[in-house]
């Protein structure tokens, strides 16, 4: 399987790569990620375009870019989409895989995308209960910060703070410990999937709305495996 991997910079598509990384059957051909054109920025997570070409460095695979415009209208989005899965049929890729655990709503969109093509969606984590699989990324060494908050769902107070075992126990009662619900999003910064740790700093906070965001920015040490939390 030629694997194409929807990459939003955050835990859940981490550890997806980390299960297809295990899968002897799975060539990776890249990250696809989408950005705003405009912020130079991943969509939904407002996370800096230098810092997911990070990733996917530490990773060791190229980055698929799709640069989305702004506003973006849900048929501008499958328009860029549509284009960029046709240049992956192009160059063999066989599959897409999503980091989607529970939602059906979003899942059966996945697959309307792609039914039109010869491309097939994969879910490597679709059903695990959030509860063990959050335990399971933090067991095995995956660390990610919060990056943007739904103000209506989860307190901002958890803006910035470190994806782990502390941050587990202290979310709400009600709150998925994966945020699946878009309680919140992360930035990967570090576990089993990838080479190399991506050095972070935190810069300015923002408040849109009801969304509240942290600004990465990459950090520069001169000792190797520093990471700012």
């Amino acid at each position: 399987m030629r694997v194409l991997l929807a990459w939003s910079s955050g835990k859940d598509s981490a550890w997806t790569l980390y299960l297809l990384r295990r899968d002897p059957r799975v060539e990776l051909v890249g990250l696809l990620t989408t950005f705003n054109e405009r912020f130079d920025r991943v969509a939904m997570h407002g996370v800096r375009r230098s810092l997911v070409q990070a990733q996917a460095d530490a990773v060791g695979v190229p980055l698929w870019e799709v640069f989305l415009p702004w506003p973006c209208s849900n048929a501008d989005y499958e328009e860029k989409m549509a284009v960029a899965l046709e240049q992956a049929v192009q160059v063999g890729v066989t599959h897409v895989a999503f980091g989607d655990i529970h939602l059906e709503d979003v899942r059966a969109y996945r697959e309307r995308q792609l039914r039109s093509t010869p491309l097939t969606p994969l879910f490597p984590l679709w059903g695990q209960d959030p509860d063990e699989l959050a335990q399971q990324m933090v067991e095995a060494g995956l660390r990610a910060t919060l990056v943007c908050i739904d103000g209506e769902q989860l307190s901002p107070a958890f803006l910035g703070r470190t994806y782990d075992a502390d941050l587990l126990d202290d979310l709400p009662v009600g709150v998925d410990p994966c945020g699946e619900r878009g309680e919140f999003h992360t930035f990967c910064y570090a576990g089993p999937m990838f080479h190399r740790p991506i050095p972070i700093r935190p810069g300015e906070s923002k408040h849109e709305e009801r969304f509240h965001y942290l600004d990465l920015l990459p950090r520069v040490d001169r000792g190797e495996g520093a990471v700012a939390e």
